[in-house]
């Protein structure tokens, strides 16, 4: 299946333009061939809780919500949502003002008050190429499949791009495309905290350093981990939010993680991502912290040269 979506992606990034590459796609629906079709999608009623339990389980980093009658969708709750509503952004009032600071009563809250509205997706009848430009263009990770109806029928993801470029990707290297200026953070850096820099600028992972020398990485999985975590719960003394949030990222991050030369090829590296089941890694040079580089990194080489 890699070799034939690879084959379709070169093809269709090859494609020209635009307005031939879309009667080709309402002919042939290649999308579909990327797309995940069993897609496991909730209610709006589910609460937040729930979901976050539900991504854990099924190492999600998002949820399509749906209407049970018609499985229309509604919207999507996503990681970042989560990390928005645990301190991360605007959605942390539903914690600090709605609920006083009560950190039970805010999540079991329903999944609809965090989810995103508006969805962005597309049709089954679309090209891989422009999936791969849409989601570029409007910096998202995933886009639902809708039918004629507007009901969910697949998905696809970043991810899924990612696994079907190894192979396509022959000449550039890490170190031609990966993120130079990373933002870090320390492992005394409180969840709360950490979930700000990563709401704030769009980053699913963060490297944990330590003078200067790289010791683990924290991503938003993590801090889903620990928000579904029943342990968590069962030791709290208190229902404030903001005493479950001062906790440090030492207790919840990745101290053996994978790390990646400058120089691997991109083709290589997609194979890596989905060996280990990972969206990405920091980049090491003479046990030097000298970049990361993620799935998004990747789609925009492959824009970049289709362009």
């Amino acid at each position: 299946m890699k070799d034939k979506n690879a084959k379709n992606l070169r093809k269709s990034m090859n494609r020209g333009s635009i307005e031939h590459e879309t009667r080709a796609a309402e002919k042939e629906g290649e999308i579909m061939t990327l797309a995940k079709k069993d897609v496991i999608s909730i209610p709006q009623t589910k609460t937040i809780k729930e979901a976050a339990e539900m991504m854990i389980e099924n190492e999600f980093r998002r949820l399509p919500v749906t209407d049970p009658g018609s499985n229309k969708l509604l919207g999507i709750v996503t990681a970042m949502d989560i990390l928005d509503f645990l301190g991360g952004g605007s959605k942390f009032d539903i914690i600090e003002k709605k609920h006083n600071d009560n950190f039970l009563a805010a999540i079991n809250e329903p999944v609809k008050e965090i989810m995103t509205k508006g969805v962005i997706s597309i049709t089954p009848k679309y090209s891989i190429g422009e999936s791969v430009d849409l989601m570029t263009e409007k910096g998202i990770g995933s886009l639902p499949v809708l039918d004629a109806d507007g009901k969910l029928v697949g998905i696809v993801t970043e991810r899924d791009f990612a696994l079907a470029l190894a192979g396509v990707l022959m000449d550039e290297t890490v170190e031609d495309v990966m993120i130079k200026d990373v933002i870090t953070t320390t492992p005394g850096t409180p969840i709360e905290s950490c979930s700000k820099i990563m709401v704030r600028n769009n980053l699913r992972r963060i490297p944990v350093v330590e003078e200067g020398k790289l010791i683990g990485i924290v991503t938003s999985t993590d801090i889903l981990r620990f928000f579904g975590d029943k342990k968590m719960f069962a030791s709290m003394t208190s229902t404030s939010g903001l005493d479950v949030l001062k906790q440090k990222i030492s207790e919840i991050m990745q101290p053996n993680i994978s790390v990646i030369e400058p120089n691997i090829r991109l083709g290589d590296l997609c194979g890596l991502l989905a060996e280990k089941n990972i969206g990405g890694a920091p980049v090491v040079e003479d046990d030097k912290l000298v970049g990361i580089i993620t799935e998004r990194d990747i789609l925009n080489t492959v824009l970049a040269k289709k362009e």
